[in-house]
Order: C-alpha cells, then sequence, then structure tokens
C-alpha cells in the first residue's frame, strides 16, 4: 500500500496554505508533519483523509481497496474529537462502532480497557476531563480497522503515561502494515519516520 501524494495545493480564498506538495508514503511507515501553526498541518491532514477537496493536485492510494474512497479507509482523528458530550465513553464508542463498521460489544470493552476508560464507561463524556475526552476520540481507531491512521495532534493535552501509549499504539499499527501521517510538535519517539516541515506562507497582499 502506498499513499501519493501529488503537487498539492490547498487554499483559502486567495490565501495559499500549501502548494506544490509531492511525497509518498509506504505501508508500516508514518510522516510526521511539523510547522507552526498556521502552516496547514490539520488542513493538510483533512485533505489527505478526503474531507476536504484540493484546489489543485491529488492524494491517491496505491493497493487500498479498489473503488473505495480514502475516506472509507482511514481513521482521522482531530483536535476536536468528534465527542458527543451529552453520550457515555461506552455511547460513543458504540455509535462509532456502527458508523464504521466495527466489531462487537468485545470490540468497545477491549478499547475502553486498553485506554484506562473502563472506570468511566458509563460516564457522561461531559464530566471527562480533556485529557480523557482525548482519550475516548484516540480509542475509536481501535474500533474498526482502517490502513490509514491522520492524526492530528495526537497527544494534545495528555500526561506522559498516556502520550507514550499513543505511541505504543501506532507502533503497533505500523507493525501490521498500517500507515500513519502524523501532526504533531512533539517527539513520538518512533524511530525511522518521514519528517515533512510545512512552512506558513505569507498572505497575498501582505506587508514583508
Amino acid at each position: 500500500m502506498l499513499l501519493v501524494v501529488d503537487r498539492l495545493e490547498q487554499r483559502y480564498g486567495d490565501h495559499v496554505l500549501f502548494s506544490g506538495l509531492s511525497f509518498s508514503v509506504r505501508s508500516g511507515s508514518a510522516l510526521v508533519v511539523t510547522g507552526d501553526n498556521g502552516s496547514g498541518k490539520s488542513t493538510l491532514l483533512r485533505t489527505l483523509a478526503g474531507s476536504m477537496l484540493p484546489t489543485s493536485g491529488s492524494v491517491t492510494l496505491q493497493g487500498g481497496i479498489e473503488d473505495s474512497p480514502i475516506s472509507e479507509q482511514c481513521h482521522l482523528v482531530g483536535p476536536l474529537n468528534a465527542i458527543k458530550l451529552e453520550l457515555t465513553a461506552r455511547e460513543n464508542l458504540v455509535q462509532w462502532r456502527d458508523v464504521l463498521g466495527g466489531g462487537d460489544a468485545a470490540t468497545v470493552d477491549e478499547a475502553l480497557t486498553q485506554f484506562g476508560l473502563d472506570r468511566f464507561a458509563d460516564m457522561r463524556a461531559e464530566v471527562l476531563s480533556t485529557g480523557w475526552r482525548r482519550r475516548l476520540a484516540l480509542a475509536r481507531v481501535l474500533i474498526a480497522e482502517r490502513p490509514l491512521w491522520f492524526l492530528d495532534e495526537p497527544t494534545a493535552a495528555l500526561d506522559v503515561v498516556s502520550s507514550r501509549m499513543v505511541s505504543d499504539m501506532i507502533r503497533a499499527h505500523l507493525a501490521v502494515g498500517g500507515l500513519a501521517v502524523i501532526a504533531t510538535h512533539l517527539d513520538l519517539g518512533i524511530e525511522g519516520v518521514q519528517t515533512m516541515e510545512l512552512q506558513r506562507l505569507p498572505v497575498a497582499g501582505a506587508e514583508a
């Protein structure tokens, strides 16, 4: 499996976030994207995942499921977590399982346990701390198997132990042939990853 990005450009109105991006990521490897705030890291991940159409250029997956869009072959976990606060931790995972076509109830229990959420399983997400909500958002990657993971600041709001857990989870995903693109400012401690720094481009018409 090979994710191929060719001359990708994304802009908002007249402002170009990034342009001419070309790279590839192969099964079993990860690309870590760095850059200042506003450089387009989150937008790049959403574009790769198919949540946004690029202004120009292309994103293709070679060796994936034929005739299936990348959006159906990936997990995209962004900074907003996509959690329904009125639902319990378990109910959030069950809903994701149903939408993503994941496994049975045991899969939900395993995900809760792996992220240490089992003791909060029947508590509404609104009472969870920011760090526990982040764990809950990340737990959905275990609910349904997807070969591509697009993770935006996955360790934000997490303590050292939780951050190590996320790094271990990513390593395990790569070890079985998965592929990941990760936007982060932090060193995840994963060896052999590719890195790419996005440069913040000047706004058109702005004074130097």
